[in-house]
């Protein structure tokens, strides 16, 4: 398998992109939609303006690995490597993507459009969402302590079936907090 670092890959074609690790890399305007990473690792990579809709990310590790401005749909992230997980999502469209039973403490997940998107069974504890789109988002058995939602709009999260001391909520949020309850607030 081959080793590359410090390499930016712009505008080419993803049959470009070989199986290797990659190293301090980044992919600028890529349409990776519909790409097996498999055997793939990423680690301090940046990813921007790229499109991995569809993308199969089974068993691909990511650490530290940076998606901003990207088209990630459907992706399964809870199939890729767990080892040393670490991404961010900066202004990204993240919708019907799976997170399912990840380890992702203190994540970035700011100003991005997440529709659909399932935590279930997730640790997001000290994630910050500010800024991002969440409606039918499933929060369901997820360590939301001391996560940050300020800012946050769409999103439903059951206090009862959710760990969430210490979160961070504005008062905009405070619906998606009581709807469970079927309580009205006017504001």
């Amino acid at each position: 398998m081959q080793y590359l670092a410090d390499q930016t890959f712009t505008n080419i074609s993803k049959s470009e992109i070989t199986v290797g690790e990659y190293d301090s890399c980044t992919f600028m305007g890529i349409d990776f939609s519909g790409f097996d990473f498999y055997g793939f690792s990423f680690e301090n990579c940046h990813f921007k303006n790229c499109d991995l809709s569809n993308a199969k990310v089974s068993q691909v590790g990511f650490q530290q690995v940076k998606f901003e401005q990207c088209k990630i749909l459907g992706v399964h992230f809870h199939a890729c490597n767990p080892f040393l997980l670490e991404f961010n999502f900066l202004n990204c469209q993240l919708d019907y993507c799976s997170f399912y039973n990840l380890q992702l403490k203190k994540s970035v997940f700011n100003g991005n459009r997440m529709l659909e998107v399932d935590f279930s069974q997730t640790d997001l504890s000290g994630a910050s969402f500010r800024d991002s789109e969440l409606s039918g988002a499933v929060f369901d058995q997820s360590n939301l302590e001391k996560a940050d939602f300020r800012a946050a709009v769409g999103y439903r999260i059951n206090p009862e079936s959710n760990r969430i001391k210490g979160a961070k909520f504005d008062l905009q949020g405070l619906p998606g907090l009581l709807e469970e309850y079927g309580i009205k607030i006017d504001m």
